[in-house]
C-alpha cells in the first residue's frame, strides 16, 4: 500500500497553515550544496477551488511541507505560480519552489560585517541572525552551537552588496570549509523545524549501512566521468587593490598552484582559474585557490541511481553512505563500493507510476 503525500502550504513568517492542495505532476529533489526544488500542479476544477488556491498560493510569501504520511519530506518556499487554461477551458496552477536555503539568496547584506578569529560556523549563524533579526526577516530557522574547530578573519562589506546565501558559499569553499543546508522535519512535539545543518568537512548522518544491488533494488543507473573541469594548474584572482595612484591597477593574485605529481605521471598540463572580485587578503585568495585545485584536479563525479522508495530509502539519506554493488558488462567483476547521498530526486506515485527515487552519490577521492 502506498503512503500518501500531502501538501501544506502555510504563511512563511508564521509557518500557520493556509490550506491543503493536491498536487499532480510532483518533482522534487534536495542536496547537499544545492538548492532543492519543487514543481508540480495544482488542478482548479471549481470556483471553491480556485479560491481556496489564490489564498494559498502567494509567491514570495508561502512556505510548503510536503508531508509522507507523518514524516516531512521536503520544505521550502513558493516562489513562481503559473496558471494556464486548456482550450476546453480546464484551469491548472502550475508551481515552482525552492529549499529553505533559496530564502537566503534573495536577502542583501546591507551593514558590513566583521569576524577575527570566529570559528566559521559561528560566522555563518551570525549572517543569519543578520538576516532574521532585521524587520520581516525572521522565517523561524533555528540552528545549534556545535563549532568546526577552525577560525576565519573576514570582512563583508556593504558596498558590495552581497547576497548573504552566497556569502556563506563562499566561506565554505576555501580549503578546510563546510557543507549546509537547511533541514526540514517535524520535532517530538509535532512542530515543523527549519534548521540550519553545518557539517565539517562534510555533512555525514546516519550509522546504519544500505546495500542496493543491481540487478536488485537498483533499477538503473548513470555514471559520468567527465574531464572537462580537469586541471592540474592553477591561479585565483581578487580584487583590485593599488595603494599607489601613481602605479597601474592590478588585482591581487594567488600563489600559482601546480600538480607536479601528475605531469610526472603522464598527465598534460591543464590550466584552471577563479574569480573571487571581492576578497582583498592574500591568505584568504591563497585559501580559496588551494580549494579550487584541489577540487579540479580530481573532478568530483555524481552517479546516480534510481531505486524503489522503501522503508530505508528516504530524505533522511542526505550526508549517508550507502554501499552499491553492480554487476553488468562494464563490471563483470562487480562493483562494490560505498558512496555519499548527497542528493535526492523524489517521483511521488501517479497513475500507475511507481514511487522512486534517484539518489545522487559522491565518488570517494
Amino acid at each position: 500500500m502506498q503512503t500518501p503525500y500531502r501538501f501544506l502550504f502555510t504563511d512563511l513568517r508564521s509557518d500557520q497553515v493556509v490550506d491543503a492542495l493536491p498536487v499532480q505532476g510532483v518533482s522534487l529533489d534536495d542536496f547537499i550544496g544545492k538548492t532543492g526544488r519543487l514543481t508540480g500542479n495544482i488542478p482548479i476544477p471549481n470556483r471553491a477551488i480556485a479560491e481556496r488556491a489564490r489564498r494559498a498560493l502567494l509567491p514570495g510569501r508561502t512556505g510548503v511541507w510536503v508531508e509522507r504520511g507523518r514524516e516531512i519530506w521536503w520544505g521550502g518556499i513558493l516562489w513562481t505560480l503559473s496558471l494556464s487554461s486548456s482550450s476546453r477551458g480546464f484551469l491548472t496552477a502550475g508551481i515552482q519552489c525552492g529549499g529553505w536555503e533559496s530564502y537566503l539568496y534573495r536577502r542583501l547584506l546591507l551593514d558590513t560585517q566583521v569576524a577575527q578569529g570566529v570559528d566559521q560556523f559561528d560566522i555563518v549563524r551570525g549572517l543569519l541572525d543578520y538576516v532574521q533579526s532585521t524587520p520581516g526577516g525572521n522565517i523561524g530557522i533555528t540552528y545549534d552551537g556545535e563549532p568546526s574547530g577552525v577560525t576565519r578573519d573576514r570582512e563583508f562589506s556593504r558596498f558590495d552588496l552581497p547576497w548573504v546565501g552566497d556569502l556563506v558559499d563562499q566561506l565554505a569553499a576555501v580549503e578546510r570549509g563546510f557543507e549546509w543546508r537547511i533541514a526540514s522535519y517535524r520535532d517530538g512535539d509535532g512542530r515543523h523545524v527549519k534548521r540550519l545543518v553545518l557539517g565539517h568537512p562534510v555533512i555525514r548522518t546516519g550509522t546504519t549501512e544500505i546495500v542496493l544491488d543491481h540487478p536488485g533494488p537498483i533499477l538503473s543507473y548513470a555514471w559520468p566521468h567527465d574531464a572537462s573541469g580537469l586541471a592540474n594548474g592553477w591561479q585565483s584572482r581578487g580584487a583590485t587593490v593599488n595603494t599607489n595612484q601613481a602605479a597601474d591597477s592590478v588585482p591581487l593574485m594567488s600563489e600559482r598552484l601546480v600538480a607536479d605529481d601528475d605531469i610526472a605521471a603522464g598527465w598534460p598540463r591543464l590550466d584552471g582559474s577563479s574569480d573571487y572580485t571581492t576578497v582583498q587578503q592574500q591568505a584568504t585568495l591563497d585559501d580559496h585557490a588551494r580549494a579550487d585545485w584541489t577540487a579540479a584536479r580530481r573532478p568530483v563525479q555524481i552517479p546516480e541511481v534510481e531505486v524503489l522508495l522503501g522503508s530505508n530509502v528516504t530524505p533522511a539519506l542526505l550526508g549517508a553512505t550507502v554501499r552499491v554493488r553492480i554487476r553488468d558488462l562494464w563490471h563483470p567483476d562487480v562493483l562494490d563500493a560505498r558512496y555519499r547521498v548527497v542528493g535526492l530526486s523524489i517521483n511521488p506515485p501517479e497513475r500507475g507510476r511507481p514511487e522512486t527515487a534517484k539518489l545522487y552519490l559522491e565518488v570517494p577521492a
